[in-house]
């Protein structure tokens, strides 16, 4: 059963789980995309086709808000917003080291390596390395590990990831990365926590927050 956060008659927003996948992919599991599908079908009594449009991706491991669209105009005008970059988008990391400084701006140029499905940063321009940008600022210290607050300014693969590992501090479970050892559900600790948007048809302010994962170490994070 999905988690939903948000929904009217243009967009749906919903709490995805780690290890849901986003879009359908070679593995051919079910997509998060059809579940909220199924969901429709059967809150408002809708047989056949649904409409639902995928607005912006979360990698597979990673938790928290994916917004969809309700309808075709829904979702250019939400992809037209993204383009924009008018969208604001809040993640929460729990990471192994406490960065040097307990709040920065970090730029790195990154490539993305696609046979690994892995990125690369660079600190100086680099031929084929697009510029990354994100903001960070530490929330909470933990007793082994450190609470942050990230705002992507730009939006590359797997750009929280790599960059807060080129600092030393690796998100917690992110094997790809370099962390110690992985979670136990294959999960690691990146959640999409919020979003801020003008509605594109309503035309006023949308404020979305994410729960994070059930557990030990994020209850700690929210306590």
């Amino acid at each position: 059963m999905i988690e939903v956060l948000y929904e009217d008659n243009h967009i749906i927003a919903v709490n995805k789980k780690p290890g849901d996948l986003v879009q359908g992919d070679k593995t051919g599991d079910k997509p998060l995309g059809e579940f909220v599908k199924d969901y429709l079908r059967e809150k408002y009594n809708k047989p056949g086709n649904i409409f639902c449009g995928v607005i912006h991706r979360l990698d597979r491991p990673v938790s928290g808000l994916v917004l969809f669209a309700k309808t075709g105009k829904a979702l250019s005008r939400m992809n037209e917003l993204f383009r924009e970059k008018t969208i604001q988008k809040t993640y929460w990391a729990i990471v192994e080291n406490t960065p040097q400084k307990s709040e920065a701006k970090l730029e790195h140029y990154l490539i993305k390596n696609q046979q690994k499905n892995k990125s690369r940063a660079f600190l100086k321009p680099y031929e084929g390395a697009l510029k990354s940008v994100l903001d960070y600022k530490t929330l909470k210290n933990l007793d082994r590990y450190t609470l942050l607050e990230v705002y992507p300014i730009t939006g590359r693969h797997h750009q929280i990831r790599v960059q807060l590992s080129t600092i030393g501090s690796i998100i917690k479970g992110d094997l790809k990365y370099g962390a110690k050892r992985s979670n136990k559900d294959a999960s690691i600790c990146l959640h999409a926590r919020e979003i801020n948007f003008v509605h594109p048809v309503k035309k006023e302010p949308i404020k979305i927050i994410a729960p994070p994962p059930k557990n030990t170490l994020w209850n700690a994070c929210v306590d």
